[in-house]
């Protein structure tokens, strides 16, 4: 019982690591989007 315990809470753990990694990538790709999009707006 206390591995199955273990398992679940390092499962968790891992699993909320993976969405902040994923929307703190997500958040760079949109900057690196609107520095492109404003480079375009200066180059017209």
């Amino acid at each position: 019982m206390n591995r199955l315990i273990a398992l679940l809470l390092i499962a968790g753990t891992a699993a909320l690591a993976g969405c902040n990694t994923m929307a703190g990538a997500g958040q760079d790709i949109s900057k690196g989007g609107d520095a492109l999009t404003n480079s375009a707006e200066k180059a017209k």
